[in-house]
């Protein structure tokens, strides 16, 4: 890598800005050859010459192949360095930890999957977490990590990087998640609802639509992410999107949470399991008395299997469960106005039998003008959306947010992408 500290802001803000824009023509391939270069920031080929070969100089950029030539010398093309740095998702579920190792456009290139208890606390769960990251590390080539995304089952305070309150995680409630990895990999780390990293995989097969989008999950509990216009909505404090703590008007059921009626103390996977048991212990007979009486325990991947192969209980109850989701989303429906919702979830992965429910609710409930375009579908249920909604996450963190705040170092750093404030309070927190 050149010597780059020559490039600072200040005097040379249009050389930076240019650079900058450059840099992220190439890598999103909105230009790719010099002369496309010059045609688009409207630069003359003498300045872009110069621009490209200071953002080679610093790495950014390589000579590529010849572009098809459109009668004379065919132009180069130029290339985005990928393989510079690494990416690490760590995907933290009720019920299991996911990880994965990216290169910088998001090819996935190592992950590991295992189940575990996030009620086990945030020390045991995240030293199983980074032991599971470093053995994915262990097997690459020592490339650095240039940005590290953590997802969690439970409100998150994005700023900080910090769990509030969660109503499943004992013991995480303001644990600073954030400093665990950044002290361990020496890179940058955003923290983020797990449903926000679904929400932002959904996103990024749609980033020319500048889409508004919710994706709600229904697993064990329920959790909604947004989109609005192509960027994450966490509200003010991170807590957008919570509908699984949507009041269920003559609901007298308690939540994990502590208050009554919650959404998912009604329909989340863990209130069908509930409802399953008391059915069962009524005298309800089928597959899933079959399960209990084998031995085995009921879990909502359980249930939703049990439906897709037709168990009148299991049918019920997620069919029970898919009317209130409906309404929830009808309203959020009417106040949003997306253009896509997306289901997902292990009880969500029953289909159309789940599905139909819900669109009904919501058609019927929501105002025809908010549902003149919309459309309502399940997920991919594709295991790898959460890793590739961190990696998402993490590229427009690096590239879209903070990228003139780290540019002249050639990486990302904690201080420059974080501030000085960060390295003092990891400096805290280490003497504590």
């Amino acid at each position: 890598m050149a010597n780059v500290s020559t490039l600072r802001f200040g005097a040379q803000t249009d050389e930076v800005t240019s650079l900058l824009r450059i840099v992220n023509m190439v890598r999103v391939g909105d230009a790719v050859t010099r002369p496309e270069i010059g045609r688009v920031t409207g630069l003359g080929r003498g300045v872009v010459a110069q621009r490209v070969d200071r953002a080679v100089e610093m790495g950014f950029l390589e000579d590529a192949e010849f572009a098809p030539s459109s009668g004379g010398r065919a132009p180069r093309t130029l290339r985005f360095r990928t393989e510079r740095g690494r990416i690490v998702v760590c995907a933290l579920g009720g019920l299991h930890i996911h990880v994965g190792l990216t290169d910088l456009d998001g090819t996935i290139l190592a992950e590991a999957h295992r189940a575990w208890d996030i009620a086990s606390g945030p020390e045991e769960t995240l030293a199983t977490a980074t032991s599971m990251v470093d053995t994915l590390l262990a097997g690459d080539d020592a490339t650095p990590v240039w940005a590290i995304v953590v997802g969690l089952p439970g409100p998150v305070d994005f700023d900080t990087g910090r769990p509030v309150a969660p109503p499943i995680m004992p013991g995480w409630n303001g644990f600073d998640v954030r400093t665990v990895f950044e002290k361990r990999y020496d890179a940058p780390v955003w923290v983020d609802n797990d449903v926000n990293l679904l929400a932002a995989g959904e996103r990024a097969r749609r980033r020319d639509e500048n889409i508004d989008l919710i994706y709600c999950k229904v697993g064990t509990g329920i959790g909604a992410g947004l989109v609005s216009h192509g960027r994450l909505h966490r509200g003010t404090n991170g807590a957008a999107g919570d509908v699984g703590h949507v009041r269920v008007a003559g609901s007298e059921h308690v939540c994990r949470c502590g208050k009554t009626g919650c959404l998912e103390a009604v329909a989340g996977g863990w209130a069908l399991v509930r409802d399953a048991r008391a059915a069962i212990a009524q005298g309800a007979k089928g597959a899933l008395a079959d399960i209990l009486a084998s031995g085995d325990d009921l879990t909502p991947e359980r249930v939703a299997l049990a439906a897709e192969r037709g168990d009148p209980l299991a049918i019920g109850l997620v069919q029970a469960a898919a009317r209130p989701i409906g309404e929830a989303l009808a309203g959020l429906v009417n106040m949003f106005n997306p253009g896509v919702i997306v289901v997902g979830g292990a009880v969500a992965s029953v289909g159309e039998l789940f599905l139909a429910e819900v669109r009904h609710r919501v058609y019927e409930l929501s105002l025809p003008l908010a549902t003149r375009d919309l459309v309502i579908r399940t997920s991919e249920n594709d295991t790898r959306e959460p890793l590739r909604g961190g990696v998402d996450l993490a590229r427009e963190q690096l590239f879209e947010v903070s990228l003139p705040r780290w540019f002249s170092e050639g990486r990302p750093t904690v201080a420059a992408v974080h501030g000085a404030a960060a390295v003092a309070h990891a400096v805290r927190h280490d003497r504590h």
